[in-house]
């Protein structure tokens, strides 16, 4: 995406908030964004779409607010990657030396510059709304904020986004399951809120949490998807060839059962008998002949 579409779809994000058009339609210009913009800062500053982008952090539907603090999240993570690994910085003196500047040297014993701050200090597998120390009672509703802490607890697992970015998305996916509950608090939003934090805690499926915190799944979009459409690709995979082996084996062809009237049933006295023979013993010795009654189920064999 070019500057000039980049400007496009700033603008038209404007007019929708200014004419107050529905979410559906912010949601479909941030998506085009977040799909087709490759930030750079050179882009960001000539087209000031980060400025707009920023606007609807504080947006009134969840999903956009979600998907716009993703959005901002996301540019300054690439732009400070590409800055990062970009031309190798020059040395301090001979950077000073270009700037026609001089820059003393550091004293003898000095600590070397300490490193970039990190999102947070809680061990991945560690984190959850009670070591990040989050304030997730957001609804203002007694019931209904525990739900954002258990969504929480999910998308924090194994994560290193800053808690207060993941708390934006546990917010938008917990409105988006009240929402498709009838605006209700009842067994179905429940049951849906433990279904939802299992699958975001699944250790054999973190590319689930990852799209859902990146907005590759909408809040909306999760919120009723089953539980074989949140699986992983490889868990998929091998769910597939299981069925495939499965529908192998059941088209093997079965040995076939003759029926006769020939013989009877000593039980129920029908003569609607199957019966199969096999070679169990020596070649010179008479075959076995299996016999199943079709009426009464009862079985028997002879030579």
């Amino acid at each position: 995406m070019d500057a000039k579409a980049v400007e496009q779809h700033g603008k038209a994000i404007m007019k929708a908030i200014n004419e107050k058009e529905p979410s559906s339609s912010l949601l479909k210009l941030l998506n085009e964004l977040n799909t087709g913009l490759k930030p750079t800062e050179d882009l960001l500053r000539s087209t000031r779409i980060g400025v707009t982008i920023n606007k609807l952090r504080t947006f009134p539907d969840p999903e956009v607010k979600a998907l716009a603090n993703r959005m901002v999240s996301k540019w300054k993570n690439e732009v400070n990657k590409n800055k990062n690994g970009g031309a190798r910085p020059k040395p301090a003196a001979a950077a000073a030396s270009a700037n026609g500047t001089s820059s003393p040297a550091p004293p003898s014993g000095t600590a070397s510059p300490a490193p970039s701050k990190k999102k947070h200090t809680v061990a991945p597998e560690k984190r959850n709304k009670g070591t990040d120390k989050i304030k997730y009672q957001v609804t203002g509703n007694s019931q209904r904020d525990p739900c954002v802490g258990l969504i929480y607890d999910g998308l924090a697992f194994m994560s290193e986004e800053l808690p207060e970015d993941i708390l934006v998305v546990a917010t938008a996916v917990e409105a988006a399951a009240y929402a498709n509950a009838g605006s209700a608090i009842n067994d179905d939003y429940r049951q849906k809120i433990r279904s939802l934090f299992q699958n975001l805690k699944n250790k054999s499926n973190p590319q689930l949490r990852k799209r859902v915190y990146l907005g590759e799944i909408t809040p909306k979009r999760f919120v009723t998807m089953t539980h074989d459409e949140m699986k992983s690709d490889e868990r998929r995979a091998a769910d597939e060839k299981l069925e495939k082996e499965n529908m192998n084996n059941a088209m093997v062809a079965q040995v076939e059962k003759s029926i006769s009237k020939e013989f009877q049933c000593g039980k129920c006295r029908k003569r609607m008998v199957s019966y199969t023979q096999a070679q169990t013993r020596s070649a010179d010795e008479p075959m076995t002949t299996f016999c199943e009654c079709m009426n009464c189920g009862n079985r028997w064999k002879f030579s």
